[in-house]
């Protein structure tokens, strides 16, 4: 029976969040953007790593504003921070569900001009003003308003009746490659759409853009990946430090010959004896297959490498370099740490730190450091 045996134990692999480095990080970014306000970008659960925890972390450093994708993560947030904090829906407000936003205390980015319409015709029917970002589109064809609706909002004297433009915001596409000239073109134009609105607050940065010129910082910056210590700007020394360590449980060992098979699809063929250790990790968890035969994992600062194809469940490691008795069944592996950072996996999966984060599963037992203090 398992009734007396802790979470931890049963467990196939130990996630741990620091929160004392995502607020570090947080203080960091924000002392870059000065003057302009630093918000945090809380989406997709925190890119996986708990929206409840994270936020309640950064709201006691002192962050105030909150952007989450969808309506429902807005709702499920708002329990776990105070009425102060403002919670931004950087989709809008799916058609209908305008009172959900006030109901729960949300306020929307507005995408389009029947998101605009909706948010306005709630406001007269509440007979109020009510709080919006409007986001504009500057080059990315992806969310906002494109550049005839915007010549459409500056037409119409009562485009905006009944909404309180809080930010007009636009994002960046290529803000990671600090050389790319689409940079400077999507400022240009952003600029000159301020130029033609009203005098208002305006937000462009993301993670990367708070590593760009101050030109681009505006009145808020809205990081996100960075809070989590992915790198921010492509080919430079990542200044955040790291905030996940990933860690998983051996299952079994053993010793293969020469020639001797590895995994689904023979991928892998020893050459010589070596040794295999069948770890509790797989793409179930979010370990991402295209990782098969060119992974690595880290036992006491030792970089083994992973060998076969990556099943449901698993992988399987050469650990021939280690100790028999360090890869005994229950022993832990380092799968995400400092020696190998959740840049370097996403490298090796060909893809980016984003989806290696917010593809980590729901079965590791999650383990948070500097938890939020009481207040």
């Amino acid at each position: 029976m398992s009734m007396g045996v802790p979470a931890k134990e049963r467990s196939g692999a130990i996630l741990t969040i620091d929160l004392d480095a995502v607020r570090s990080n947080y203080r960091l970014l924000r002392a870059r953007a000065l003057p302009a306000a630093c918000s945090a970008v809380v989406k997709s659960d925190a890119y996986g790593l708990g929206a409840a925890q994270v936020a309640s972390a950064l709201y006691q450093e002192g962050c105030r504003h909150f952007f989450v994708a969808h309506l429902e993560e807005g709702i499920s947030l708002r329990p776990h921070l105070a009425l102060d904090a403002a919670i931004f829906v950087l989709h809008g407000p799916p058609v209908g569900t305008e009172a959900a936003f006030t109901e729960h205390g949300l306020i929307p980015v507005l995408n389009s001009v029947p998101q605009v319409q909706g948010w306005r015709a709630h406001a007269a029917m509440l007979g109020r003003t009510l709080d919006a970002i409007v986001q504009v589109d500057t080059g990315m064809s992806r969310m906002g308003m494109a550049p005839q609706e915007v010549d459409q909002w500056l037409a119409d004297a009562h485009f905006l009746d009944g909404v309180n433009v809080l930010y007009v915001m636009s994002h960046l596409a290529c803000a990671d490659e600090r050389a790319n000239p689409f940079n400077a073109l999507q400022l240009a134009r952003f600029q000159a759409i301020l130029a033609r609105l009203p005098a208002c607050r305006a937000s462009l940065a993301n993670s990367s853009g708070v590593f760009l010129s101050p030109s681009y910082h505006f009145d808020l910056v809205r990081p996100g990946a960075a809070l989590y210590g992915i790198t921010p700007q492509a080919g430079e020394v990542n200044p955040m430090r790291p905030v996940v360590r990933l860690q998983g449980k051996i299952i079994q060992s053993r010793t293969i010959g020469d020639g001797d098979h590895v995994g689904y699809s023979l991928r892998y063929t020893a050459q010589g004896v070596c040794r295999v250790a069948t770890v509790s990790v797989g793409y179930a968890d979010g370990w991402l297959r295209s990782m098969s035969n060119q992974g690595l994992a880290v036992i006491d600062g030792v970089k083994v490498p992973q060998i076969g194809a990556i099943s449901m469940d698993s992988i399987t490691l050469d650990v021939s370099a280690i100790a028999p008795e360090r890869v005994a069944p229950g022993s832990l592996v380092d799968l995400i740490c400092a020696e190998h950072p959740v840049d370097a996996v996403a490298a090796m999966a060909q893809t980016i730190g984003y989806e290696v984060l917010t593809n980590l599963g729901g079965r590791y037992y999650r383990e948070y450091r500097g938890l939020a203090r009481p207040a």
